[in-house]
């Protein structure tokens, strides 16, 4: 088969990931059994034909792939060679793709089934006889090292070969509105997030993935030679260890960490989102999910993850709110505007609390409360250029029952900062209010339950167009004080008192 180039027009869009694997023998797959296999498995998202037009298409993001095309994106053959090596394949459908919807089928399937699978999805784009002519060239692998990744940021930023699509630090925060060949908008990589990366951001897949590019995006190969921005392999080494190490260790999505815990302080709260003071609150980061259930359902979200910390002292909380958002959206900006989906919005979000802190483990329905378990909103907007930031608040009933009331009445505040590709917004209230019984009353050791929303303004993240999370708890952690050491002090001299007449006890046994 004919090996197309694709270089594109476009620089650097570094982005996940992909195989290492060696190059492969020949498919050791039945196609007939894998077009069985196939309309079982595969078919309702990669349509009857391969071509990736099925009903779940326009529900997809990304869309699903069209094997027609013979486009594999992720592969560990050389960038003119258009053939994927069949453990590429395997890959794919063994591991699935982190932050698609293709899920791995390595639990599901046997090792014979996913072979036979392989088989018969080669044949929609007659790859079945096809064999790769040439493999990445990964030369001798640079450990990463400071000298390594110093060298690696270095290229990375140098003419904006990367930096122009994934920004200067890496978010993907580059003002570019990129679309793939088929005209599906598509985003830069944000480089912080490994867990993102289609297949992992260890630095050898990286590594692939700057040698290779993504086929049918506009992230190009940096080892074709025609290139003006090409790269040695030593020099890609040193990019991947430096995008490898971009990786944020910190706004993790733990599964085990389901709690906010607000941290009691003295001297009183933070008034600004970048006040260094946050960090005594430990951070607590959620997956967003797009809003599917009811009103306009949305399913191609931008923003994934959210992160929280809280304060609080003797008469206010505070709550920190963070998340990764590679446009600022302003409703009227030209520029703005040039990079945004039609109907753009301001980026908001939203904390909901319930009224009354449930006695048991029942919560009001997470999706803006219930008939008879409303809920707060505390929900803060970016402005457009003709408003300035401002905050609302709102008791809800349900998606479709909303009641604005007055938030400087019951002394909510909300203020925001845009940098560097990162929304950070800090939203303050008395932990107890006038309203009692509309307003939710804080107290000290009381798991109290809590949920976001999130809008993406460029994204056309309007009203019930959103992402969200489920049910979380936020926690008002009473001051350790000294009670804590008092106890520790208790138990070390009832263990060094039960030693010593554990002592004198032996010693007697042996005068005896």
């Amino acid at each position: 088969m004919a090996a197309p180039t694709r270089l594109g027009g476009f620089p650097a869009v570094l982005a996940a990931v992909l195989m290492v694997a060696a190059p492969a023998a020949a498919t050791p797959g039945d196609a007939d059994r894998g077009e069985e296999i196939y309309a079982a498995r595969c078919l309702q998202c990669h349509g009857e034909d391969g071509d990736g037009l099925s009903p779940a298409e326009e529900r997809l993001n990304p869309p699903p792939r069209d094997f027609t095309s013979g486009d594999y994106k992720f592969r560990s053959t050389a960038f003119e060679d258009f053939v994927p090596n069949d453990d590429d394949l395997m890959r794919m459908v063994r591991d699935g793709m982190n932050g698609t919807a293709m899920p791995g089928w390595g639990d599901i399937l046997s090792e014979q089934e996913m072979w036979d699978v392989i088989a018969y999805i080669k044949t929609f784009a007659g790859l079945e006889e096809e064999q790769p002519s040439a493999q990445v060239d990964y030369g001798t692998m640079i450990e990463s090292s400071p000298d390594s990744i110093a060298k690696g940021r270095d290229l990375f930023l140098a003419s904006d070969r990367c930096s122009e699509c994934h920004g200067r630090d890496g978010k993907g925060d580059a003002v570019k509105r990129l679309k793939d060949d088929n005209g599906a908008r598509t985003w830069p990589r944000n480089l912080t997030k490994g867990w993102t990366f289609r297949t992992s951001n260890a630095p050898k897949d990286i590594f692939t993935r700057i040698s290779v590019g993504i086929p049918s995006t506009q992230m190009p190969s940096f080892a074709d030679p025609k290139s003006k921005k090409k790269l040695s392999i030593e020099e890609r080494w040193h990019v991947a260890n430096y995008v490898a190490s971009l990786a944020d260790s910190e706004r993790v999505v733990r599964a085990d960490n389901t709690v906010i815990k607000a941290a009691k302080v003295d001297g009183g709260l933070p008034s600004s989102p970048d006040d260094p003071a946050w960090t005594e609150g430990p951070p607590a980061t959620f997956f967003l999910v797009p809003q599917i259930v009811a009103g306009e359902r949305f399913f191609t979200p931008a923003n994934d993850s959210i992160t929280v910390r809280a304060l609080y002292d003797d008469t206010a909380i505070a709550l920190l709110v963070e998340w990764d958002d590679r446009t600022q959206s302003i409703p009227g900006d030209a520029k703005a505007e040039a990079i945004a989906e039609d109907g753009m919005g301001e980026d908001a979000v939203a904390i909901q609390f319930p009224v009354t802190v449930p006695q048991g483990m029942e919560k009001p329905y997470f999706l803006m409360g219930d008939a008879t378990r409303p809920v707060n909103l505390w929900q803060w907007s970016s402005g457009t250029t003709d408003t300035s930031e401002g905050v609302t608040l709102a008791d809800a009933r349900g998606i479709n029952d909303r009641r604005e009331r007055d938030a400087s009445a019951s002394g909510l505040t909300a203020t925001g900062s845009y940098r560097d590709g990162t929304w950070r917004v800090a939203m303050t209230r008395p932990l107890t209010t006038d309203a009692i019984g509309d307003d939710l009353q804080f107290s000290e050791g009381r798991f109290i339950p809590i949920a976001f929303f999130n809008w993406d303004g460029s994204n056309g993240e309007t009203a019930t167009k959103h992402t969200m999370t489920t049910w979380y708890w936020l926690l008002l952690a009473p001051a350790a004080g000294s009670r804590p050491i008092i106890a520790a002090i208790v138990v070390a001299l009832l263990i060094l008192g039960a030693l010593i007449l554990w002592a004198r006890g032996a010693a007697k046994r042996s005068g005896s």
